[in-house]
């Protein structure tokens, strides 16, 4: 397992975005953007437990992630590992925790079938960030 760096846990800990690479059933890649967050050195993303990326994971649990800080995106953790455990969410702990620090509120109840984690240990975790600074377009 690789061990996640500050840097990578700064990036997990901030409000910002990861995109989830799963495999379909035929390996055509599947990426979805995803609210992400570490335990130690594992890499926690929710989902619907009925969700193609969930179902996806079941099936291969290769995954691929990348996140960049919300404020830089030449900030950026590139992490590629494997799903070692679904935890069930029911009661949205994790949702919670997650929607205070995205949102700043817990978040809007609905109904799910089943609210889930997906525990990723990194067998890869990269962390950059470039000199490039970004601007608004034209």
């Amino acid at each position: 397992m690789a061990r996640l760096d500050d840097d990578a846990r700064r990036l997990l800990s901030g409000p910002n975005y990861g995109y989830l690479a799963t495999l379909m059933p035929g390996g055509e890649p599947k990426v979805d953007p995803v609210w992400v967050d570490h335990e130690g050195d594992l890499v926690l993303v929710t989902t619907d437990g009925k969700s193609i990326k969930a179902r996806n994971a079941a099936l291969d649990d290769r995954v691929a992630l990348a996140v960049n800080a919300y404020d830089d995106p030449y900030d950026q953790l590139q992490v590629r590992g494997r799903v070692v455990e679904v935890r069930p969410d029911d009661g949205l702990v994790v949702l919670d925790r997650l929607s205070e620090k995205y949102l700043g509120e817990p978040f809007p109840r609905r109904r799910w079938s089943q609210r889930v984690v997906l525990v990723i240990e990194p067998a890869l975790a990269r962390t950059s960030h470039s000199p490039l600074r970004h601007k608004e377009p034209r």
